[in-house]
């Protein structure tokens, strides 16, 4: 450090005498910035949820228990929500369903809670594999994409009915299989919801077998014939008799490219 410097002032006290007095130089104060943030900003930062809280009310009176990240919430959490009453119960990420979790929605009438899906999640909405349980008992379980059934699934009808195959935006969309309550059964190509393209319908009560073309939902073209008809519960009066062609696959071949318009 620079030792004090020291300097003289000339000073009258008499009209006939002057002294002399050493003044030392003051140091140069420097102000030091703060060492910690401002009161608001550490209250800012005290605000801001993030790890594990308890239940924290929203503006509209939601209810959500569980992790925050960025005073987002993100991990596992509970939400309840005020107006509807329905509850969800899973994974979070960034504000949104995101992973696993059940959705369960509250009757007005019992005020019960019944489970509406159990299943992934992305971004807030149904997507991955997961059970959804509508309001009439069907049930599907397989697979979704934005909150439709898309993929893979299995669809249980509350008639006693059952789908089980590919599926596109909420209609059977693909190769599946539809069982119908009676026994009887459809096996081949959908599309959007409807029998389009090769397939095989088992009239199990009558003991038939038709196999040919579906077009929107209607048969064009094909073969019937007898199938299983000695252990049917109500089979048709009289078999079914056999026509000899010289090629019937011709035949079939020529049929179908009409109904698709290959001419």
């Amino acid at each position: 450090m620079t030792p004090p410097q020291w300097t003289t002032k000339k000073q009258k006290t008499n009209p006939q005498y002057f002294c002399f007095i050493k003044l030392q130089l003051a140091m140069p104060f420097l102000k030091r910035p703060p060492t910690s943030p401002p009161l608001s900003t550490l209250l800012d930062i005290k605000s801001q949820k993030c790890g594990l809280r308890h239940t924290v009310f929203s503006a509209s009176g939601n209810e959500y228990t569980g992790e925050w990240q960025n005073n987002k919430k993100h991990g596992k959490g509970h939400q309840v929500w005020k107006k509807s009453g329905a509850i969800y119960n899973g994974e979070w990420k960034f504000g949104k369903r995101d992973g696993y979790g059940t959705y369960s929605i509250l009757l007005p009438e019992s005020k019960k809670y019944v489970k509406k899906y159990c299943g992934e999640w992305t971004n807030g909405k149904k997507h991955g594999y997961g059970t959804y349980f509508y309001k009439n008992s069907s049930v599907y379980e397989g697979e979704w994409s934005e909150d439709q059934r898309s993929g893979w699934g299995k669809m249980y009808y509350a008639n006693g009915d059952i789908y089980e195959g590919k599926w596109l935006k909420d209609k059977n969309h693909g190769e599946g299989i539809f069982i119908f309550s009676n026994g009887n059964r459809y096996e081949g190509s959908w599309r959007e919801g409807k029998k389009d393209g090769c397939g095989k319908f088992y009239y199990c009560v009558k003991g038939q077998l038709y196999e040919g073309l579906w077009v929107d939902g209607v048969p064009k073209c094909g073969t019937l014939s007898d199938f299983g008809r000695d252990g049917a519960p109500m089979p048709a009066k009289y078999p079914i008799p056999k026509v000899h062609l010289i090629d019937t696959q011709l035949v079939l071949r020529d049929a179908e490219s009409a109904y698709l318009g290959l001419f």
